[in-house]
């Protein structure tokens, strides 16, 4: 005769007391809280993907190589992948329209530099970048040179000067309406010199003009001449920083010179668009403030003709507050107009 089937026991708990009871339903909604927020937090961890960062300039240039360096550096730091995309295009736009496209979760940011505090003045924007976008630390800080014939009269400033003052100079930058361009009409402006600023449509045009003398100093960063003042092509007759750059120690600024009104200095910045979390700004600051300790960092960037210098979100605000005034006032001094 077959045994009678059974089902095998049910799993039971001693629970036949109330406070037994009670304590295992609040063991099990801590349990299940735990998970929920475990959860939460998963999703929340920033960045949960690849961050892209779009400069609005074509590739090889000073921000974009520079934005590269610390963007390979972030990949290690987040763990996530940073993709720079180029972007170019007068004034920004291009590149800031892609920016404010994108969710504003702090994974899409956007690099601007000195030039787009000019762009704000300069160009029609449909965006306001101090409205429309939140600073998240600078990365790097850097002078422009003034560079004359290496066999040339024109030896240093004073020399320079003084010729401004028995005949019209000129000086030559790239396109109108680049920091090149205006710090020309400000040293101009500033000096008191009967000039004419003449725009060239590249940095290999300058200096092509420089060394064929038509134009008698000329303005561009170091970085993007550096063949040419290393290799002894050029005379580099002054730089425009508060001090004296780390990569040209020997040559004096322009305050120096003579000229105690005249400070230019480039920089760039990482931002993000306006709306992002501040928890994503600020863990990318802390992580900004760390990498431009790194001594591979600053050389690398000291290679290139630029000085790490990050900040606070705060401070690179009242940066471009402050040089958004400065070049409004170079730009309708000089009655700059672009289409």
């Amino acid at each position: 005769m077959t045994a009678p089937h059974r089902r095998p026991p049910a799993l039971s708990f001693p629970l036949s007391h109330p406070t037994q009871r009670r304590d295992f339903i609040k063991g099990s909604a801590a349990l299940a809280l735990a998970a929920g927020t475990g959860g939460v937090l998963a999703q929340s961890a920033y960045p949960s993907r690849p961050v892209q960062v779009i400069v609005p300039f074509g590739p090889g240039g000073l921000a974009d190589i520079s934005m590269r360096l610390v963007a390979q550096k972030l990949s290690e730091r987040t763990g996530q992948p940073w993709v720079v995309e180029n972007r170019p295009g007068a004034g920004g736009v291009v590149a800031a329209n892609a920016a404010l496209a994108a969710p504003r979760d702090g994974h899409t940011l956007i690099v601007f530099s000195n030039g787009t505090t000019i762009a704000k003045t300069l160009f029609k924007l449909d965006h306001d970048p101090e409205v429309d976008f939140m600073p998240i630390s600078r990365m790097a800080l850097f002078d422009l040179i003034l560079i004359t014939r290496k066999d040339g009269p024109l030896t240093d400033l004073s020399k320079l000067l003084a010729a401004g003052r028995e005949r019209p100079l000129l000086l030559g930058s790239i396109n109108p309406g680049s920091t090149q361009n205006l710090s020309a009409e400000l040293f101009k402006s500033v000096a008191g010199l009967n000039a004419s600023v003449i725009p060239h449509k590249s940095t290999p045009q300058v200096l092509t003009s420089v060394l064929r003398g038509d134009v008698d100093v000329a303005f561009e960063s170091y970085a993007a001449l550096k063949g040419a003042v290393d290799g002894g092509q050029v005379r580099v007759v002054a730089t425009t920083g508060p001090t004296r750059t780390p990569w040209l120690t020997e040559v004096p600024t322009v305050v120096e010179a003579g000229l105690p009104n005249y400070v230019v200095t480039g920089w760039n910045a990482l931002y993000a668009t306006a709306g992002s979390p501040a928890s994503a700004v600020q863990l990318l600051n802390g992580h900004m403030q760390a990498e431009m300790q790194m001594p591979d960092v600053r050389q690398r960037l000291l290679d290139l003709g630029t000085e790490a210098s990050p900040s606070t979100s705060a401070e690179q605000a009242e940066v471009f507050r402050r040089d958004t005034a400065k070049w409004a006032q170079v730009i309708a001094r000089a009655n700059i107009k672009l289409s």
